[in-house]
């Protein structure tokens, strides 16, 4: 991806490291790509699609949601199609190879959000030092990637690194991982979380603003042009309308994820909970401050209206009118205390 497009331009035996970029769910958006692969695999049925309760069973988000399956199982057929090639070439037991993506389906609470539609992605691995046929069920953090690879390669881990060498022989299972959302494109939020085993604490540092902030990019989404349809003609039911379209949020959520896996029920407020509730408080208080997290206190004014700049010159037309209005609106919320 870096020195040459393909490792066939390395020399004869030489150990590469590749990153294949493959577009996964977002080629449901590709009609070509959707109609080759549909051709091979068949079409998922929409009505046999089963959604999380807070999305309704609408025509276009079931069809969205089918359109995705039918993009993973193409992703499949090409990851085959990399293995094959490695097999091919003599070196795919010589070679290690971990498949993971970057975030959830891009829904409206999955991509870009610290819930577990967003943020439990796909991870699979084989190779030299990968142990056959196993399943693991401890939390892994996208870095624990880098502190792999770096150890399967025979480099010694640097001082200070957070990521973890999930086969080392004194290799400790994490007993919760953090994540973490910003600005997205003109869109400014702050929200942090961490989730252990059973339980998931959210922090929306900006609990004035709505879930569904305006995005030019995900607003121009079929799924979320049909979610504020609905919600303007009052299709949606009480937990659809409250969890995405409530004018503001809550400071915390904490879920119990083996009750409710869809995080639907906001605990932060039930006496039963407050233990749990005061220890992942703590446990986020402490990452914060461990790592030296700059973005909860948000970016300053000079460099959004600089980042904003460079952003509104690569639009054109509507996109770049609906982007204005947009970044009008941060400012004025912004200015509001929101």
């Amino acid at each position: 991806m870096y020195d040459g497009a393909d490792w066939s331009g390395r020399k004869p035996n030489q150990p590469f490291f590749m990153q294949v970029q493959l577009n996964g769910g977002k080629q449901r958006e590709n009609e070509n790509w959707l109609k080759t692969g549909r051709q091979r695999f068949g079409v998922t049925d929409p009505d046999a699609v089963q959604l999380p309760p807070y999305y309704p069973r609408d025509r276009v988000i079931l069809e969205d949601w089918a359109a995705y399956l039918d993009a993973v199982r193409q992703t499949d057929r090409q990851v085959g199609e990399v293995l094959a090639r490695l097999e091919r070439e003599g070196i795919l037991d010589q070679t290690v190879v971990m498949f993971l993506t970057d975030h959830g389906i891009s829904h409206a609470r999955g991509k870009q959000f610290l819930y577990d539609e967003g943020i439990h992605v796909a991870l699979a691995m084989r190779g030299p030092g990968v142990p056959k046929g196993e399943v693991r069920e401890d939390l892994v953090s996208h870095i624990d990637m880098t502190a792999s690879t770096l150890a399967l390669a025979g480099v010694p881990l640097p001082a200070g690194i957070e990521g973890r060498d999930l086969f080392a022989k004194d290799f400790t299972p994490r007993d919760a991982v953090f994540s973490a959302r910003d600005r997205c494109d003109e869109t400014v939020d702050h929200i942090r979380s961490v989730r252990t085993d059973r339980y998931k604490y959210i922090r929306n540092y900006l609990p004035g603003r709505p879930h569904l902030q305006p995005n030019r990019y995900k607003d121009n989404k079929l799924i979320l042009k049909r979610l504020r349809e609905l919600h303007a003609a009052g299709g949606l039911d009480e937990l659809q309308e409250r969890l995405l379209f409530s004018p503001t949020r809550a400071e915390e959520e904490l879920y119990d994820l083996e009750a409710d896996p869809h995080e639907v029920r906001n605990l932060a407020a039930d006496p039963a909970h407050r233990a749990t509730l005061e220890a992942l408080r703590k446990r986020l208080d402490d990452w914060v401050a461990e790592t030296g997290d700059r973005g909860a206190s948000g970016e300053s004014a000079a460099m959004y209206d600089s980042d904003m700049k460079a952003y509104q010159g690569s639009q054109e037309g509507p996109k770049a009118e609906e982007l204005k209005r947009n970044i009008a609106l941060m400012k004025a919320w912004a200015a509001e205390g929101k």
